[in-house]
């Protein structure tokens, strides 16, 4: 090799030999393991405070018409209980149930129109590509299935 070309230079970064010992740049970490934490100065016992009563956070549900029976969690909800994946995944497809025409306007008329169906079915399918092996496996079959039948229905209609 020449010196006019560069070289590939690697750097170990783990933390410990091959022998089992921790490395020289990582040393500051045993020494502070190993440090007793500064004794605290005893001080005077706050009084137990009253316990204050919270109300329950009120959970209000409401049915979304057209994902099979699905439940969409609205504001006031407890942190960690809102939308689900299967919610978004519900709400996505309904545009394309609406555009194949199963699911009727408000004042009863259709609004079938299977271009924009098929857009709602590939953007979908994005979500699917893009969610691959991130999905636990009952997620992943939700979608696929999903797909599957809007994908059987938009081929009935189209023929």
């Amino acid at each position: 090799m020449s010196n006019d070309q560069k070289g590939l230079k690697v750097t170990d970064k783990r933390m410990f030999t091959s022998e089992g010992e921790l490395r020289e740049e990582y040393r500051f970490l045993e020494q502070n393991a190993t440090q007793e934490p500064a004794p605290s100065t005893p001080a005077a016992a706050p009084e137990p405070a009253t316990p204050v009563p919270v109300a329950e956070p009120q959970v209000v549900q409401r049915e979304v018409p057209g994902y099979g029976g699905g439940r969409v969690e609205l504001p006031g909800t407890p942190p960690g209980l809102g939308p689900t994946f299967y919610d978004l995944v519900s709400l996505l497809a309904e545009p394309a149930a609406l555009y194949l025409g199963d699911l009727a306007l408000p004042d009863g008329e259709s609004a079938e129109n299977l271009e924009m169906a098929r857009l709602h079915i590939d953007l979908l399918d994005v979500l699917r590509q893009k969610t691959v092996g991130n999905l636990v496996g009952q997620e992943a079959a939700y979608l696929e299935d999903l797909l599957y039948r809007l994908r059987v229905r938009y081929v009935q209609k189209s023929r």
